[in-house]
């Protein structure tokens, strides 16, 4: 029983090993990705710099920094863990290699001390001649073959675990060097993190004298994004109507009651197809934008230049380098386009009964009613002429609800 037992227990630290490879995969991936992000960052950052725009836009690109670099540590901690867990099953690997190997090897080693003893082919007549009958002295023959098959199994046994368990000696010794690596890149990282957390905590102070003219900034930016916000409610709002009512005079009479809806959009066959392949593909669609970085997240934050300060966003602002584009993170419908201000467009696109929100364009490349693939084109974004910033705020809903797009969109 125990035996069985610290058997089950080996099987099952070997399938998470089998799993292994797959996870330090995903997270070399998504460290690659920070590590892009980052140097995204610090080119725009530069060119900030240069353009002697205003020390608030530096704090907040210096600030998304510093929480791309956070996120690579934690990733670095995350291999660095998978890596000991490997060297621990390897090594539990290797100990019991050797045990059995010890087994064999002392069961090879009495069997040549018998081999030796009865070596000689008069012994071994003498131990044929010495049958009582011919069935016994068949069995006893019988017996020399199968006992020399035996110690050739033996032998060939002891062969295979011997390379068997150098393998595992050189996995073992590949992945000590790997870890000492990851470690190494973790320590230097961190290393990185307090230069720049000191750098931010400069820049911080030497605004602290215009505290309430930043203060009220930001209130003022603020309340012009939930302007926006409820204003992108009732554009679609007013067009889940428009559609709705469409829709009801196609099916008849009986589904003119839910079909003047304005909060929910009645859905056709080809509708229901659409909404559950862009639900299918949750967590799993590409970024709005090519190259970037979230500087907004999602729902309440703390503001980064004025921690005590709470605002609130309904979608993600993802800041990207001059000249960019935004493109479609799914297949759909061009839902509407609306000019908010002169130097503000946003287009709407339609999957199902979900809304992808794409906003700060300069220009744009669709027009309403058009059909979109994945990573389409739909327009230039607009750079902030007084922070030399370029934002795209983008939003997901199902009908007229804002939901996070950091749970749709791959490793945002």
């Amino acid at each position: 029983m125990t035996k069985f037992f610290y058997t089950f227990l080996f099987l099952l630290s070997i399938s998470g090993l089998w799993a292994q490879p797959a996870t330090q995969q995903k997270l070399e991936e998504r460290k690659a990705q920070l590590l892009e992000e980052i140097r995204a960052n610090e080119r725009m950052l530069q060119e900030t710099k240069k353009k002697e725009k205003s020390v608030v836009a530096v704090i907040q690109q210096q600030n998304a920094k510093i929480q791309l670099r956070e996120k690579l540590i934690s990733t670095t901690e995350k291999q660095a863990k998978l890596l000991n867990d490997d060297i621990y099953t390897n090594q539990l690997k290797i100990n019991k290699l050797n045990k059995e190997l010890e087994v064999l090897k002392e069961d090879y080693a009495n069997m040549i001390v018998k081999s030796y003893k009865s070596r000689s082919e008069r012994s071994r007549a003498m131990f044929l001649l010495s049958s009582q009958n011919f069935m016994q002295a068949y069995k006893r023959v019988q017996y020399m073959k199968q006992y020399a098959g035996y110690r050739k199994s033996q032998g060939d046994e002891i062969k295979v675990k011997s390379t068997e368990l150098a393998v595992y000696n050189e996995k073992l010794a590949g992945l000590k060097i790997e870890k000492i690596k990851v470690i190494q890149e973790q320590e230097k990282e961190k290393q990185v993190l307090v230069k720049e957390k000191k750098e931010q905590e400069v820049l911080v102070n030497s605004i602290k004298k215009d505290k309430k003219k930043i203060i009220a900034e930001i209130k003022k930016k603020q309340q012009e994004a939930n302007e926006i916000d409820k204003k992108i409610q009732r554009f679609i709002r007013d067009a889940i109507a428009a559609e709705n009512k469409k829709t009801a005079k196609k099916a008849g009479p009986k589904t003119v009651s839910t079909g003047t809806s304005a909060t929910k959009i009645v859905l056709t066959e080809e509708g229901k197809i659409e909404s559950d392949n862009f639900k299918a593909n949750k967590g799993k669609l590409p970024w709005p934008v090519e190259k970037g970085f979230v500087s907004q997240k999602f729902g309440n934050q703390p503001h980064q230049i004025q921690p005590k300060l709470i605002v609130h966003s309904n979608g993600v602002e993802i800041t990207t380098e001059s000249g960019s584009s935004a493109r479609a993170v799914f297949a759909g419908t061009v839902y509407s386009i609306q000019i908010l201000s002169p130097i503000n467009t946003l287009v709407m696109i339609q999957h199902g009964d979900f809304i992808t929100v794409y906003q700060n364009l300069s220009s744009v490349s669709v027009k309403k009613g058009d059909k979109v693939s994945i990573k389409q084109t739909i327009g230039k974004i607009r750079t902030n002429n007084s922070t030399g910033k370029t934002a795209l705020k983008f939003s997901v809903l199902q009908n007229d609800t804002f939901l996070n797009p950091q749970s749709w969109i791959y490793n945002m």
